[in-house]
């Protein structure tokens, strides 16, 4: 961390300590600094670290900061009103990144060039590296970790987290395929060419099953690289009965001869699932 980085955590972490130091310049300004370099992905919330993540907690403390310090103000766009603490990010065009209206970005996301945005939401905080499509009425949450070549479906939510500083945010790598209408929250980890089938939803305590050998095994928080999932249900007791409550199944690995960019359909064809269940 080069001694600018040090300075501006320094002066980050007293502020969130005494809120009353807020009012000082230089204490503002390395939070106005920390949240450009964010916006422009020289710094991130959370970043790779061999085969594990680190959390950046303090980078997450300027976040909840900068609300503090921002003055909510009215932006008109021609038909569009906004009123709120957060501009939104501009010059898409000298970034390389295309933005099919009405997408909403908020500034302190940071947008790699060559990704494309349809009508969707991405919260301040985020990373969304190259070769991604976020598709129609996605969102991506605040401090959610996007990687390379991955395709965000149509009405997809990853959850954002501020809160609890140490809780670690989505992480979706490399290469992934989330399936229309999947919800993937509370610091989830999707590693590197997974293929998520639609309407799966996976929390920090949903079950995640493999079924492909002779015994299911289980695993939570992560979906291992190159699995194919679906949506799943498993029995549980309760003292009124017995029922089946959600969980997601991993029924089979990506081809490593299957491209990159192949659609979920073919994936699911690969592993003798009907797309259209």
């Amino acid at each position: 961390m080069s001694n600018k980085l040090l300075t501006y955590k320094k002066l980050i972490e007293q502020g969130w300590e005494d809120r009353s130091l807020l009012k000082r310049e230089d204490v503002k300004e390395a939070i106005i600094a920390v949240i450009a370099l964010l916006d422009k992905g020289e710094i991130r919330i959370a970043e790779p670290e061999g085969s594990a993540w680190r959390v950046n907690g303090w980078l997450k403390k300027a976040v909840i900061l900068y609300f503090q310090i921002q003055n909510i103000e009215k932006t008109e766009i021609g038909p569009f009103e906004f009123y709120d603490k957060i501009a939104l990010k501009k010059g898409y065009d000298k970034l390389g990144i295309r933005v099919v209206p009405p997408a909403v970005v908020r500034y302190g996301a940071y947008i790699a060039k060559g990704v494309i945005l349809m009508p969707s939401y991405i919260n301040i905080g985020a990373y969304v590296d190259t070769g991604t499509m976020v598709d129609t009425w996605a969102t991506v949450g605040s401090c959610a970790q996007i990687g390379k070549n991955v395709h965000i479906s149509g009405g997809v939510g990853i959850g954002g987290v501020l809160e609890p500083i140490q809780a670690s945010p989505v992480i979706i790598e490399d290469n992934c395929f989330i399936g229309s209408r999947c919800i993937i929250v509370e610091g989830v980890r999707i590693e590197k060419e997974a293929v998520i089938g639609a309407n799966v939803v996976i929390t920090a305590s949903t079950k995640i099953i493999d079924v492909t050998g002779n015994t299911p095994k289980e695993y939570s928080g992560i979906i291992p690289a190159r699995s194919v999932v679906i949506p799943g249900s498993v029995a549980k007791k309760y003292p009124a009965g017995e029922y089946n409550v959600p969980c997601v199944l991993i029924i089979g690995k990506r081809k490593a001869s299957t491209d990159m960019k192949t659609s979920l359909n073919e994936a699911l064809r690969d592993n003798n699932i009907n797309p259209l269940c």
